[in-house]
């Protein structure tokens, strides 16, 4: 598996400012729809009922929120660098400024484990995590997270 395999180009976006965690997963439901045709609402309520049974912030600013969806066949992703980072309950209690949302769906046992390990993979290289942070456009971001990975397996 492979991040460009489950991240397309159209799936990457920059945030200047989110409110709250509740807005940015309305962010990221819109974005799973114009890139996937995935229904937005459901998005943010599967999103919201996986946050609720805890905060998918991971520490060193990086969130992985994640849900399962009736409507789609393979897992797929949606990346967001905020600007503005934003509280999202970290572990570490430290704001978040890179999220990556993955979809799955609801019958996808170890597909989704797989994708969920192979992001929190890449979001770990503090060298990635800086790369991101350190650029604003969508297709740049989409290909620091997709090469990150063709580095790691060389």
């Amino acid at each position: 598996m492979h991040i460009s395999g489950i991240l397309k180009p159209e799936a990457v976006k920059v945030v200047t400012s989110a409110s709250s965690k509740k807005r940015l997963l309305h962010d990221l439901g819109e974005l799973v729809h114009t890139a996937y045709g995935v229904n937005a609402s459901e998005a943010v309520d599967a999103l919201m009922e996986r946050e609720a049974l805890g905060p998918t912030g991971v520490g060193h600013g990086v969130a992985l929120p994640h849900a399962r969806l009736n409507d789609i066949e393979h897992v797929c992703g949606a990346f967001i660098l905020l600007e503005k980072p934003i509280d999202f309950s970290a572990v570490d209690r430290q704001p978040v400024d890179l999220v990556f949302g993955l979809f799955a769906p609801q019958n996808a046992g170890v597909e989704h484990l797989k994708a969920l390990a192979l992001v929190s993979r890449t979001l770990r290289e503090g060298a990635v995590c800086s790369k991101l942070r350190a650029n604003r456009e969508p297709a740049t971001l989409h290909t620091i997270l997709t090469e990150a990975q063709a580095v790691q397996a060389a």
